[in-house]
């Protein structure tokens, strides 16, 4: 076991030998059930140090590929149900069974642009496809991106979704091994696609104003290779990042090695402005605007903007998977970004938006409940426990997201995602709902009279 494993090793690193490993894992070199040679006995054969060996033992070991087991030794894992394994569907709690789903994070149906009038338009002249190779973006819709795109990116691409553009950025740019910043918390998917490349995610906490300047320079002593933010209607806080926070991280990144990854999932919802730091580190940052909320999740388009060479790579890989996006989807967004009609309603929808989230906010404020929704369709909410208030909720046919598989580390409170997006009115009813189950020992003043005046009594 010892001369496969130390021979199977051509790069000395941590990460080369955790790849190795992994690699021996795959093929099935290594069983599930097989103990590992000891980090000591690993070391003295490759000639390196233990902490070497240690270091990629913990990239396995949070990959979930493999489990050490105190004096008993290392042991390779069995594959786990690759849907079991992932954070991003511990997000609803049975909401097929509960009348009033908060879980979800998705826009609400009726404040997205209506696709009828776009599809006849586009039905009636659809764009010609006249060769396998042909740009994987519609002329007119890079003039409309590069209108809106904070910054002037080298080169632009469309492809299916914000989290298509995470995966196809990260198989770019990450290798088993490696360490990415991550905003904490932040979205599960995002974590589970750094865990499934075999990154090792390091937590940045946030605060009012986007990643906090000081915890990513002392981050920078790892060596990563990323920093993954989301700079606006952060999920699941609702957070964005300003003007001066840009400056101050581009400040510290720039000179370094590490790419910065941006995706701006809520695009035009938004409220805030688009703040990049790509306006300072143009030729470090790629960032990804989705159209899913503001304008539909069955669209499936998002838009990558970034440098030439890690653009170009992103392109070419895909010609060999789907090709393109479908230009009949580009043209029916070209018609939602240009016509009239659709541009009038995104506007509501984000004002709309904003309304239900202040609303809510100041209700929640009114009971003593702690919360965050500065922007998007989320409230990010603290709970005494967050096993005790999803079930609470659920008890009231309401369900809402665990605030756990968002977190890479522990935050120090328990959390719920509530997609207040969703709701549209008896915002009292459901504050007092929600109160109540973020800290069942402190039901707020009146809520016991409010409840009896709805009954009548």
């Amino acid at each position: 076991m010892l001369d496969l494993i130390t021979g199977s090793v051509s790069d000395r690193s941590a990460r080369g030998i955790a790849a190795a490993v992994s690699r021996l894992i795959t093929s099935g070199q290594l069983p599930a059930g097989t103990r590992l040679p000891t980090v000591r006995a690993v070391a003295q054969r490759l000639g390196i140090s233990p902490t070497t060996i240690s270091e990629a033992w913990t990239s396995l070991t949070k990959a979930g590929i493999i489990q050490t087991r105190g004096r008993s030794g290392t042991f390779v894992l069995a594959p786990a149900d690759p849907r079991q394994r992932l954070r991003y569907t511990k997000l609803s709690t049975s909401p097929d069974t509960l009348p009033l789903d908060l879980s979800t994070g998705i826009p609400d149906h009726d404040l997205l642009p209506s696709l009828t009038r776009a599809l006849r338009h586009i039905g009636q002249a659809p764009p010609a496809t006249t060769s396998y190779l042909d740009r994987p973006v519609l002329p007119q819709l890079e003039e409309l991106l590069r209108e809106r795109w904070p910054y002037s990116p080298e080169q632009l691409t469309i492809v299916d979704g914000a989290l298509d553009a995470q995966d196809r950025i990260t198989s770019a740019l990450v290798r088993f091994g490696d360490h990415v910043l991550v905003e904490n918390p932040t979205f599960p998917a995002t974590l589970d696609l750094l865990e499934s490349a075999g990154a090792i995610a390091v937590p940045i906490p946030v605060d009012g104003s986007g990643p906090r300047p000081d915890t990513l320079k002392a981050a920078l002593q790892c060596s990563p290779v990323a920093l993954y933010l989301q700079p606006r209607a952060q999920n699941p806080t609702g957070l964005s990042m300003t003007a001066r926070r840009a400056r101050d991280l581009s400040k510290i990144l720039g000179g370094t090695p590490c790419w910065v990854v941006e995706d701006d999932h809520a695009g035009d919802i938004a409220t805030a402005p688009a703040v990049s730091i790509g306006s300072h580190l143009p030729h470090q940052t790629v960032r990804i605007h989705s159209f899913s909320k503001s304008h539909g999740p069955d669209l499936r388009l998002a838009a990558i903007g970034g440098p030439a060479s890690l653009l170009a790579s992103i392109t070419d890989r895909r010609l060999l998977g789907p090709g393109w996006s479908s230009r009949l989807l580009q043209a029916v967004l070209v018609h939602l970004l240009t016509d009239p009609a659709s541009i009038k309603q995104v506007t509501r929808a984000r004002a709309e938006y904003a309304r239900r989230r202040e609303t809510m906010l100041a209700a929640l404020a009114t009971r003593g409940v702690t919360a965050s929704a500065s922007d998007g369709i989320n409230l990010w909410m603290q709970v005494d426990n967050q096993e005790a208030a999803v079930l609470s909720l659920a008890a009231h046919g309401i369900a809402v997201a665990p605030g756990a598989p968002f977190q890479v580390t522990p935050l120090g409170a328990d959390h719920v995602r509530v997609t207040v997006g969703l709701v549209h009115n008896d915002f009292d009813h459901l504050a007092d709902v929600l109160a109540a189950a973020a800290s069942p020992q402190q039901r707020p003043a009146g809520a016991r009279q409010r409840e009896l005046s709805r009954n009548g009594r």
